[in-house]
């Protein structure tokens, strides 16, 4: 019996998976958004079935990632995946040893858990849907079934062990009703590496009660674990609360708001996913990890070093903030004592295992984001604390670089995946953008002759960017990836992210053309791979800042509404994804801090340039009239807001820091504008 539901629940899963499997030659479209800044999935007129996605959630203690699908029926089957990242799991005796990396308890759970709900002695099966909506919480709203009507909300603990699906059943009938609800419960334990570990699925439902006309009555299901003698006394009201809390204070904190409703919710989105995916590490104290159903109660020198922590500051999220400082100050802990020895990639599984041996620019992509941070954050003593992490990977990136001047790396963050040569474009980009802004830094400091070193090294590194890596591909004047390199690569839009413009058209013509599909810009441009394109969503993020910052408004908007109308409404939604083939396009969290860092660093072109002072150069595209950015808490924490308007041929560009109106000023687009808070 054992075997046989395990194989149905292979059966299910492979189905929720299948219609993610392949991407589809176009758009398709299943998702509307609403005015509430959720997205709506109606399946009353739906009739391209069966179809199935998945969307991933968090807390500090958990995470899941949902698997539902609507058969031809509309009848729905939901998988989940619950991890608990910190309990650490031996292995079987026939897993690889790479499965350490993976090892954390987790369970995947179906309906067959749910309570049994009877009326008048029938059971009653709530399967066919009505419609779905997403909402930092997943919903499903069931057709009524005997006038009963059901709606099931899934959400994670933000702090507890707990993943919660919370039931409403309201009586839709014009005569009282007596419900009895059969629970089902599940209890396994297994010993790990912390010691004694117990999950368990349980439901407080009431057993019997009667439902008077109209009235509604709330049970959840939660699915727990615990470490030891943890107890297990969750209460779905406080879970909701936090969660609730949580998504008020991202909806309400570095706001964009366009014309556009789409872009607008799916900033939103990418404000939830990016902050969410906080985990309690007893090492490391609280930080932020990719997820993904991979990596967890771990750090990368990519995904949080360069991508994520920049972030934080900007929507002013404490955690967050404290993430970001936990990471540096991780690596800072375990600096290489001289250097001749890099710097660790990652720092995985409760930094008990470390990844992965080569040298993929790690340094560089920790200057660069570091630097960033620092700024953003604007605090002088936080700076003070780990300018000796930025002072070495800049370091070491000086002394790894060859006779030409590149900086040289083993690889880059795509880890052997495609070769990148001895030296990189991604590797010494990145160098040269910590170069940039640790000058800065250094100046805030009191280390001015180390700032006007950086900017003399700055001035070198765009040469060599230029002199070494300027090409002509495929007959556009733009960048070989490496020496050697003859096809278009999708990082060679980061020389644009760094403000380098001497390659912008034919750069663009390479990302915004030849490298485009419905799902960005490929990770190189290579007929034979055609039939099965791969994308990494990360380059074609930093492709989109890219081009607003130099300028290119309505290209990098045109395809920026189609990617977000993809990622927010089509097959696989609601976030921006990590790559394709590979992982099937997982929701990793720090790609939606990308997404989010468009529109400050590209559309807006704001650029630090001290702890409390900055440049702006915005753009406005023709089809608005304005957009802003409010209630951002970058540069000490303070709450600033960005309105930009259209004025006659130019902009109208207002600044107001804490209420009070510091710019306002007509300037052409693009026109930089310094400000000093």
């Amino acid at each position: 019996m054992k075997k046989l539901l395990l194989f149905w629940i292979s059966i299910i899963f492979i189905s929720a998976l299948s219609a993610q499997e392949q991407i589809p030659d176009s758009l398709v479209i299943y998702w509307k958004t609403t005015p509430g800044q959720s997205i709506v999935w109606d399946l009353t007129r739906e009739v391209r079935l069966p179809h199935g996605d998945n969307v991933e959630m968090a807390g500090q203690k958990v995470a899941a990632i949902v698997y539902y699908t609507a058969d031809k029926d509309k009848s729905l089957t939901v998988i989940r995946d619950v991890i608990f990242p910190q309990l650490r799991t031996y292995l079987w005796n026939d897993q690889k040893w790479w499965r350490n990396y993976r090892a954390y308890l987790r369970h995947k759970y179906t309906d067959d858990l749910l309570p049994v709900i009877e009326l008048r002695e029938k059971k009653l099966r709530f399967s066919k849907l009505d419609s779905i909506e997403i909402e930092g919480k997943l919903i499903f709203y069931h057709s009524p079934v005997m006038g009963i009507c059901a709606v099931r909300r899934l959400f994670p603990s933000m702090t507890q062990r707990v993943f919660v699906e919370k039931w409403t059943l309201t009586n839709q009938t014009d005569s009282a009703v007596n419900l009895e609800i059969y629970p089902t419960t599940l209890e396994q334990q297994e010993r790990g590496h912390k010691g004694l570990y117990t999950r368990r699925v349980f439901t407080d439902a009431p057993r019997n009660m009667k439902l008077d006309p109209g009235r509604s009555v709330d049970f959840a299901i939660y699915f727990g674990a615990a470490l030891g003698s943890e107890p297990m006394d969750f209460d779905w009201h406080r879970v909701q609360k936090e969660r609730d809390e949580f998504l008020s204070f991202v909806k309400n904190n570095f706001i964009l708001q366009t014309p556009d409703d789409v872009i607008n919710t799916l900033f939103y989105f990418s404000k939830i996913r990016a902050a969410e995916n906080l985990f309690y590490s007893t090492k490391m104290g609280l930080i932020h990890s990719p997820g993904g159903g991979n990596y967890y109660v771990g750090i990368w020198a990519n995904d949080q070093g360069e991508y994520s922590s920049p972030f934080f500051p900007f929507l002013g999220y404490p955690e967050g903030n404290l993430a970001a400082y936990n990471c540096y100050k991780w690596y800072l802990k375990h600096l290489p004592q001289d250097f001749n020895h890099k710097i660790t990639s990652s720092y995985e599984m409760d930094a008990d295992l470390t990844c992965c041996g080569m040298d993929r620019g790690d340094a560089a992509m920790i200057a660069y984001g570091l630097s960033q941070y620092l700024l953003y954050r604007g605090d002088k003593e936080i700076a003070q604390e780990l300018w000796p992490l930025l002072a070495w990977t800049l370091e070491y990136s000086h002394r790894h670089r060859n006779s030409q001047g590149a900086v040289t790396s083993d690889s880059d963050e795509m880890e052997g995946r495609l070769p990148t040569g001895q030296a990189n474009l991604a590797t010494s980009s990145l160098y040269y953008g910590g170069l940039k802004y640790a000058a800065f830094i250094a100046e805030e400091l009191g280390k001015k002759d180390t700032a006007q070193l950086y900017s003399q090294r700055a001035r070198e590194m765009a040469r060599v960017i230029e002199n070494y890596f300027g090409a002509d591909i495929d007959g556009l004047h733009t960048y070989r990836y490496f020496d050697g390199n003859t096809k278009l690569r999708h990082w060679i839009c980061l020389p644009l992210v760094m403000g380098i413009e001497t390659r912008k058209q034919g750069t663009l013509s390479a990302l915004f053309d030849r490298l485009w599909t419905d799902n960005g810009v490929l990770v190189e441009l290579d007929t034979a791979s055609q039939e099965k394109p791969v994308f990494w969503d990360r380059g074609t993020l930093y492709a989109f800042r890219g081009a607003f910052k130099a300028g290119a408004t309505e290209l990098a908007l045109r395809r920026l509404k189609e990617y977000s109308t993809n990622r927010l409404l089509g097959f696989h939604v609601p976030y921006v994804v990590e790559a394709y083939p590979e992982n099937n396009m997982r929701h990793l969290s720090a790609e939606s801090a990308l997404y989010a860092r468009i529109f400050p660093e590209g559309l807006l072109g704001l650029e630090p340039t001290g702890f409390r002072s900055f440049t702006v150069a915005p753009h406005l595209p023709q089809e608005w009239n304005e957009y802003s950015l409010r209630h951002v808490h970058a540069f000490g924490g303070g709450d600033i807001d960005f309105y930009v308007r259209r004025k006659g041929k130019g902009l109208l560009l207002e600044i107001r820091n804490n209420g009070t109106v510091i710019v306002h000023k007509k300037i052409a687009q693009g026109q930089a504008v310094s400000v000093k808070l």
